[in-house]
């Protein structure tokens, strides 16, 4: 069984994204190179992964995605900070 990761990537227009994979590189690469990527980073560009979260099964993540894209804005530059 595959470990599943929360992860936040800030982009060029320091938005931050918030997605789960169970291969953070590969899939930073993916919205990188824009294919298979997210639609969001098509008006901008990832710049750095700045936040990953393991230990998650796939419905944990999802669930842990979603509590986070809840968050303020700032509460997400608290998270990634701690």
């Amino acid at each position: 069984m595959n470990q599943w990761f929360v992860y936040l990537i800030r982009a060029t227009d320091q938005s931050i994204y918030t997605g789960i994979t169970t291969d953070v590189e590969r899939r930073f690469n993916e919205h990188l190179n824009g294919r298979a990527g997210a639609k969001y980073f098509r008006g901008r560009s990832p710049e750095k992964v700045v936040f990953v979260e393991g230990g998650h099964d796939r419905s944990s993540a999802s669930i842990r995605e979603a509590q986070i894209k809840k968050l303020s804005r700032q509460h997400k530059l608290d998270l990634i900070k701690s």
